[in-house]
């Protein structure tokens, strides 16, 4: 279980489609604040507050060029909820043929 233990904060970060549109930004190269910030019709205060909820998700990572602010994507978190999600998938397949198998048998 503590190999998931960020997975709440991992897609709460990805639920929002502004925050999804920076990571995607990002997957072609690092970027400043201001950079991610220009395409959105709202504040940079506003994308602040985006990037600082991915950046607690582990999402973004954050470093400092002279006075300004250089993000990136850090995809292992994604890795994580995706890993997660196979094996739900592949659980959940398991039992949906189980109860397959059962209600097969049950009929006549």
């Amino acid at each position: 279980m503590g190999e998931y233990l960020h997975l709440d904060e991992t897609l709460a970060a990805l639920a929002d489609p502004t925050r999804r549109a920076i990571l995607a930004r990002l997957a072609a190269g690092e970027a400043r604040v201001t950079d991610l910030a220009a395409p959105f019709a709202i504040s940079l205060n506003s994308v602040s507050k985006h990037i600082r909820l991915l950046e607690r998700a582990e999402l973004v990572r954050r470093r400092k060029r002279g006075r300004e602010y250089i993000l990136s994507l850090n995809a292992e978190p994604l890795a994580r909820a995706a890993d997660w999600m196979n094996e739900q998938r592949a659980l959940w397949t398991w039992r949906l043929a189980e109860l397959d198998k059962i209600l097969e048998e049950e009929t006549p």
